[in-house]
């Protein structure tokens, strides 16, 4: 039968029940893996952390437990968690060279770039997807600086996930704001039917169409509208 375990033994807490040389034998574990992984992540050429494809952060996840678990447990030999390494990271080398050389690898592995905006609305087939809602979108379109849809040309979300904005070029037009951010301050509804509305001064509050005489937006099919951006 198992001993009981000792609340708030220090002894357990700091060093475990292995003998004190062990900690000898985790540095050099630990010197050991994380050589090996570096030499190996040297040779896959890997990107930045900001820049990690869909692969390459599975990459991360998967090195995280094989090379944690063979730096401190004791009944993980170095050899077997050298050999699930090097699988991986082949694994992930042989995966870069098919996207390398197949687009139809690259659309299934990789993705691809999404337009989210185009001439100062956000695009319907982004509105109808969940990987990102619109308050996250305008969230990065404000840290780019942008207070307005009117002054967004296009946008994108590129395959890492961020948000590539093109500006529009000279006289800037109306659009819906996002400064400051909805949710601190809503948008001021108006009815189509007001004297905004034959100003053409009224956009779509959920993704900016401009106002087109009917009551439902043409782009989105919501009903609610307020005042443009200038």
């Amino acid at each position: 039968m198992d001993q009981a375990i000792a609340a708030f033994d220090l002894k357990r807490m700091l060093i475990g029940e292995e003998p004190p040389l062990f900690l000898l034998e985790i540095i050099v574990r630990t010197i050991i893996i994380y050589a090996y992984t570096l030499l190996l992540l040297r040779w896959l050429g890997s990107r930045t952390v900001g820049q990690l494809s869909t692969v390459e952060f599975l990459l991360v996840i998967a090195l995280g437990s094989a090379v944690g678990d063979a730096m401190f447990y004791p009944d993980v030999p170095l050899l077997q968690a050298m050999l699930v390494v090097t699988v991986v990271v082949v694994a992930n080398k042989l995966l870069d060279l098919s996207i390398a050389k197949s687009r139809r690898a690259e659309r299934v592995l990789d993705g691809k770039p999404r337009e989210v905006v185009r001439d100062g609305v956000v695009a319907r087939q982004f509105l109808k997807e969940t990987s990102m809602s619109r308050y996250e979108l305008f969230q990065e379109l404000r840290e780019a600086g942008i207070e307005q849809l009117g002054e967004v040309r296009r946008a994108y979300i590129e395959k890492d996930g961020k948000v590539t904005v093109f500006r529009q070029k000279g006289d800037l037009p109306g659009g819906l704001p996002i400064v400051p951010p909805s949710q601190i301050e809503p948008h001021e509804l108006v009815s189509p039917n007001g004297q905004a509305a034959h100003d053409g001064k009224l956009v779509c509050a959920t993704c900016g169409n401009k106002h087109d005489g009917s009551d439902q937006c043409s782009n989105c099919e919501r009903t609610e509208w307020t005042l443009a951006s200038t």
